[in-house]
């Protein structure tokens, strides 16, 4: 890794490559031939050269010499930026690191025609500081008071340091082989600088002392002969802190600049970073939006750091598991600074997250084009293709991913899943196998090796396998593989073709199916209600009582807007409406949030927002939400319509018109009965509007009807109530799964099957009928007293004939 020292001397180097007239600057020229030379495989037009430059110089302005161009300051600030990769460019421009032609064979400096670099090089104390950080004009320090306090406390952590690596307390202390911080980096690290980060014992006499002396520190900085000085002191003393990794006294430092200087970014955005790595993500986000606020209100001075605080922010969200949000402020990052690779990378990946494929890809190409060795953006290009359906391409993508850094877990594990899907069982195994060499401990993958290997025909080492991930985990997945393994072992005989066995089951035709009593649900209506319940189950959407929206739409605070025809509606954006619905969901953990969130933007937003301009119907979206959440059926039907006439085209009404109601309708058909919906939704904009205005009681019969309203809820609501229900030793005669919820018994062969079995009219291939008639128990207390009431009528009739 790129040391402090040798970073800030590459960048010396480049700069001094491409200042051909030696005037201390980079003119448009220069910096052309820089961005060229340095992108080796690009070909650029002069149209994307000069949006290039213009952006550099526009971002920059402050780094601008008037003709003589950038800066090497402004150099070194895209780099500290994360517009540039500094490693990269210096081996894309073959050259080496040695001493520069400025220095002499002492190693003494000479003069340079560069003035930032004569500044530097004034004050000899000034040039010995590790932290490139301290010189800059933006971040850096100002009083020649504060270099004393630098001084100081470097000595301060340089005797901590040694008093823990000599009592063995110390653990994996790396930290001189940091690079500069740039972007999101600084607290979100790759893997491999997280394990190699200082680790303090806080607990000892020796970081007591040190804690006590860091306050004698602290308190000259205050007490200096002004506040912009005493900010001055504390800021550096944070970042001193923070590039230790000693986080908890970066904050203090931070906080205590935030006091001295409430309207300065710098301060909110440094201590968002400490918070961020300490876990407090809430507070961190706090932080990041009053930096927000800071800098967009700072004008030019602080918008050097727009992009940074932005990206931060959105990494903050994504902890949160705010993924649509975080998107917003990615974005944002990368209009701000089209050059931001990785911004476009975090964006690819978050549009991932929540099941956005196509964006995704574009956004994570978008990236690769101005990074092309960037492994992780490689790996998630990957994802999203595979996500996609395009395996052919996924795997060449996730294969680059793995030659420009062979231990990458994500693309290995990535694309033995894909190997599964494929059907190519040993290249899986591979796959996993190559995880464990590099984590050893990954229980998935050993798990996942276990199930690839079964399907290469190989059991013996596939139980090996299993044996090996059950002494890492007794996690419930596991007993939940053990299942698929078995499953795996029948599939060769299972199917509906001939073979050398008889086929396990085969499939009947849904008109040969037969029900029996008003009770028993038929197979396309079960179909669909098991289609909604997955649904419920991956949002825990039921879980979401129904009266919590409508204390939304009592306590919501959205402004009105206009839609293209003129109409008045309470619009909001998708990041807007995240928030509602974590407030709604405010039990889901940040991971299962995100996983709700990528359902329902992908089964009900894309459908709201058919025309994608990234704005919803409020009081639609509530609508729509209303029967899959928590409640009587009832209470359901009324918060829907209690939804559409909190919409503003209803405002000051006590009914809806029957218009609203037959588009609602047809939403929602078109979002939960998809198969029929499609045609629906065309009708939508067409016909007559019927300005008939239409009662709850009236809105409630409409909502019944089976073939246009919305009657499948009557079986959704019997699968909620039963779908845990067990019935005794009963097992399905298909899958031979003990069944759970609703059993189906075929009154003639008197075999039993499961919900899913008889939604996808499987039966076993030794019970082939003319027909089929099936009886539904919710319960095995129902088939209790059904038989019992048979039993009774058989005895009468024997009665009644003697």
């Amino acid at each position: 890794m790129t040391t402090r020292g040798s970073r800030l001397e590459k960048v010396k180097r480049i700069f001094h490559q491409f200042d051909t007239n030696r005037d201390g600057g980079l003119n448009r020229d220069e910096m052309a031939a820089l961005v060229v030379a340095v992108n080796p495989r690009v070909k650029f037009s002069d149209e994307q050269i000069n949006a290039i430059l213009d952006e550099v110089f526009r971002t920059y302005g402050e780094f601008i010499d008037g003709e003589k161009g950038l800066t090497f300051d402004g150099l070194l600030r895209t780099y500290d930026d994360g517009a540039g990769d500094v490693d990269r460019d210096f081996d894309a421009l073959a050259l080496e690191l040695k001493p520069s032609e400025e220095e002499d064979k002492n190693g003494i400096s000479q003069p340079s025609s560069s003035s930032v670099v004569d500044e530097r090089v004034m004050e000899p104390h000034k040039k010995l500081r590790t932290a490139a950080w301290a010189a800059s004009p933006n971040n850096g320090i100002v009083f020649d008071d504060t270099w004393q306090l630098v001084d100081d406390l470097e000595i301060l952590i340089k005797r901590l340091k040694a008093k823990h690596s000599k009592d063995g307390k110390i653990k994996n202390d790396n930290s001189d082989a940091f690079s500069d911080a740039g972007w999101s980096r600084e607290f979100a690290p790759s893997s491999e600088i997280s394990e190699k980060r200082v680790t303090w014992d806080e607990s000892g006499h020796d970081y007591a002392a040190f804690v006590k002396e860091l306050g004698v520190l602290r308190s000259r900085a205050d007490t200096s002969r002004s506040r912009s000085e005493a900010f001055d002191g504390q800021m550096a003393i944070g970042r001193v802190l923070f590039e230790h990794y000693l986080i908890k006294e970066a904050l203090v430092s931070f906080k205590r600049a935030c006091e001295l200087m409430p309207f300065d970014a710098k301060p909110h955005f440094r201590a968002g970073n400490c918070l961020y790595v300490l876990g407090r993500h809430t507070e961190a986000k706090e932080e990041f939006l009053l930096a927000l606020e800071a800098a967009e209100s700072g004008g030019n001075q602080f918008a050097y750091q727009l992009p940074q605080i932005h990206v931060n922010l959105g990494i903050t969200f994504e902890g949160e598991g705010m993924v649509l949000s975080a998107c917003e402020h990615y974005r944002e990052a990368a209009i701000l600074c089209p050059t931001h690779f990785r911004a476009l990378k975090l964006l690819g990946s978050a549009l991932f997250g929540v099941g956005e494929y196509k964006a995704a890809v574009k956004a994570l190409e978008e990236a690769i084009y101005m990074k092309n060795d960037y492994a992780d953006a490689h790996c998630d290009l990957a994802s999203a293709l595979h996500a996609m359906g395009d395996d052919e391409n996924a795997i060449k993508e996730f294969q680059k991913a793995i030659d420009l850094k062979p231990g990458h877990v994500d693309a290995l594990y990535n694309l033995g899943g894909l190997y599964m899907d494929m059907g190519r069982y040993q290249r899986a195994s591979e796959m996993y196998i190559r995880v464990l060499g590099v984590w050893p401990n990954h229980w998935r993958a050993q798990l996942n090796k276990s199930v690839s290997l079964l399907g290469a025909g190989e059991s013996e080492e596939a139980k090996k396998a299993l044996k090996e991930a059950l002494k890492m985990t007794n996690r419930v997945e596991l007993h939940d593989a053990i299942s698929h393994l078995k499953q795996l072992q029948k599939r060769r005989l299972r199917g509906n073709g001939s073979g050398n066995g008889e086929a396990a089951f085969i499939t009947i035709e849904p008109s040969k199916f037969k029900t029996v009593g008003e009770k028993t649900t038929s197979r396309p209506e079960l179909a669909i209600a098991l289609d909604i319940r997955a649904f419920q189950r991956i949002t825990r959407l039921n879980r979401c009582e129904i009266e919590h929206i409508k204390k939304e739409m009592r306590e919501g605070d959205v402004q009105i807007s206009y839609s293209g025809s003129g109409l008045p509606e309470k619009s909001i954006r998708k990041s807007s409406l995240e928030g509602i619905l974590r407030k709604l969901l405010d039990f889901l953990k940040p991971e299962t949030f995100v996983g709700a969130v990528k359902a329902i933007n992908q089964k009900i937003l894309s459908v709201l927002d058919e025309s994608e301009t990234g704005r919803l119907d409020l009081g639609m979206f509530f609508a729509v939400l209303a029967p899959i959440c928590g409640g009587s059926m009832d209470k359901r039907k009324q918060i829907a319509y209690e939804s559409l006439l909190w919409r503003p085209v209803n405002e000051g009404n006590t009914q809806i018109k029957k218009s609203d109601a037959l588009k609602y309708f047809k939403i929602l058909r078109a979002i939960y009965i998809p198969s029929n919906g499609i045609s629906e939704m065309l009708e939508i904009h067409g016909g007559e509007i019927d300005n008939t205005m239409v009662s709850l009681t009236e809105f409630c019969t409409m909502f019944d009807d089976q073939e246009w309203g919305f009657g499948i809820l009557s079986a959704l609501l019997k699968l909620e109530t039963g779908d845990r229900n067990r019935h005794g030793s009963h097992v399905c005669a298909t899958c031979r799964y003990k069944i759970i919820g609703s059993r189906f018994k075929e009154m003639k062969s008197h075999l039993s099957l499961c919900s899913q079995c008889y939604c996808e009219g499987k039966v076993p291939s030794s019970c082939k009928q003319e027909e089929y008639r099936f009886k539904e128990y919710a319960n095995e207390a129902e088939a209790v007293k059904d038989k019992y009431l048979w039993f009774g009528s058989k005895g009468s009739s024997s009665k009644g004939g003697s």
